[in-house]
């Protein structure tokens, strides 16, 4: 018998390599926002076989859930769509709310996939709010947007944005500090952190731009993540490599606590000094 090919969302190695690994340590959360261009439905199914996968390595793409989920038959996956207006009804998301309080029929999670956010208005948005903040254990919530300021700040400061198609590692940012910052957490020297984070902080950055900064410098750990996984990758992403897998995936995982951050009212020297302090462990 062929062996399985292992499902992976199409143009996309690095998201598809963090969603994975987030998975495997259930760390996905219980509410995401897929923003860019890239192929958000497939994203979508991507990570709602990752969340009801039964495998070793989320998505396997074998299991009976996994494959039931890529067939688009899953009873547990839900695609909230309302043809027949224009926007999503409010009654039909008062209905989410209502069967999210129900118990899966056979999977591990019961996930709702809102595949065009642009079709949410606010008060359809307010509607969701609780059940996204504070919602049964065994529900998750996956929002499609190409552009994630479609949704309401309290919804994107309750769940964690993956972006498709990252930026390349030879278009990095034009003020470069993305790679320097990996530079400096790769060197793994306190000192040359905390300079790293004193001159942003004497630079006036705000919080958006820390933490447009914060998710550059994510996805080139994760390109790193990737090269440490296959062998391949540009110069920056071998070198960065070499801090090893566990070290890359802690990183990876503390700077997404700090972009999430940026969404609150916290100052933003704070939130360096903490970033120092934290990166240098």
């Amino acid at each position: 018998m062929a062996n399985q090919e292992i499902p992976a969302i199409p143009g996309e190695p690095r998201l598809s390599l963090r969603v994975r690994e987030a998975a495997g340590r259930d760390a996905l959360g219980h509410a995401a926002i897929l923003s860019g261009q890239g192929d958000l439905a497939a994203a979508a199914r991507f990570m709602a076989a990752a969340f009801q996968c039964q495998g070793r390595d989320k998505p396997c793409g074998a299991c009976p859930d996994c494959r039931k989920v890529f067939r688009s038959i899953h009873p547990d996956v839900v695609t909230v769509v309302d043809p027949d207006h224009k926007n999503i009804a409010v009654d039909v998301l008062r209905g989410v709310v209502s069967d999210a309080s129900v118990l899966p029929n056979e999977g591990r999670r019961k996930v709702y996939i809102f595949p065009d956010c642009s079709l949410l208005d606010s008060k359809a948005q307010n509607v969701l709010l609780k059940v996204v903040e504070d919602g049964p254990p065994h529900a998750a919530f996956i929002f499609c947007a190409r552009n994630s300021a479609v949704l309401l700040s309290t919804i994107r400061s309750r769940a964690t944005e993956w972006k498709m198609a990252p930026p390349r590692e030879e278009a990095a940012p034009a003020d470069g500090r993305a790679r320097q910052l990996c530079q400096a957490i790769c060197s793994g020297k306190a000192p040359e952190l905390a300079g790293f984070c004193a001159e942003l902080e004497n630079s006036k950055i705000s919080r958006e731009e820390l933490k447009a900064l914060l998710s550059d410098t994510r996805d080139l750990l994760v390109s790193g993540l990737a090269a440490a996984c296959t062998g391949q990758g540009g110069t920056l992403a071998v070198q960065l490599a070499g801090m090893g897998k566990y070290k890359l995936s802690t990183t990876v995982e503390s700077l997404g606590g700090f972009i999430r951050q940026c969404n609150y009212n916290i100052g933003v020297g704070h939130l360096l000094g903490a970033l120092a302090v934290e990166l240098s462990r």
